[in-house]
């Protein structure tokens, strides 16, 4: 700033050495409106814009579970865009769903198994190469509690099956996305984190 002062959003920011019956080298900040643009949006660094109208970018959030037993993982395999694939229980988060609820919810769906979660392995974020969609998934360590095995699974789920995590490395080719063996490589290696961070506000 100059002592003359600058222009800024269509006013003046004038500046001087100082006011009547104030120590020199007090600042004197005056702002003039420009009559093209009132006070009010001069000021508001927030007013709406054409941009407000666009439609608003989200991506697609999921949970998934980290269920272990004898040394073996709980996984799906499931048709997806005429392969098999191998996945983690896992699914979308639904409308006033917390990711706790929709973590269980999907555990049962898609393999028949009450589980409860335990901790946060980590929040993962990946773009689909495929058609570009963005998933941000949230991957949570859960132990298995009841298996109801007459009961149908979602569509899609050709089987629930337990692999020992060599056994799911060695398939990579069939994992449904790198999200798969990233949230089992940080499971494997400890990564735990309370539940409470993922607390659900009113």
């Amino acid at each position: 700033m100059t002592a003359h002062g600058r222009i800024i959003g269509g006013g003046r920011v004038l500046a001087s050495g100082g006011l009547a019956g104030q120590p020199k080298g007090t600042m004197a900040l005056s702002i003039f409106t420009s009559p093209a643009l009132p006070m009010n949006l001069m000021l508001d660094r927030t007013a709406p814009s054409d941009e407000s109208s666009a439609p608003l970018w989200q991506p697609d959030v999921t949970v998934a579970t980290l269920v272990a037993r004898d040394g073996a993982l709980l996984m799906v395999e499931e048709q997806v865009g005429g392969r098999l694939v191998l996945n983690q229980p896992a699914g979308h988060l639904e409308p006033d769903e917390s990711l706790l609820t929709a973590a269980v919810r999907e555990t049962l769906e898609e393999t028949g198994w009450d589980v409860a979660p335990t901790a946060l392995v980590g929040i993962y974020q990946w773009k689909s190469p495929r058609d570009g969609r963005h998933f941000l998934r949230v991957a949570l360590a859960a132990d298995a509690i009841c298996h109801h095995p007459d009961r149908a699974l979602d569509a899609g789920i050709v089987r629930a099956l337990w692999l020992a995590p060599s056994e799911l490395q060695a398939a990579s080719e069939r994992h449904r996305s790198p999200l798969v063996w990233r949230a089992v490589s940080d499971y494997l290696a400890g990564s735990r984190h309370s539940l409470a961070v993922l607390a659900q506000v009113a």
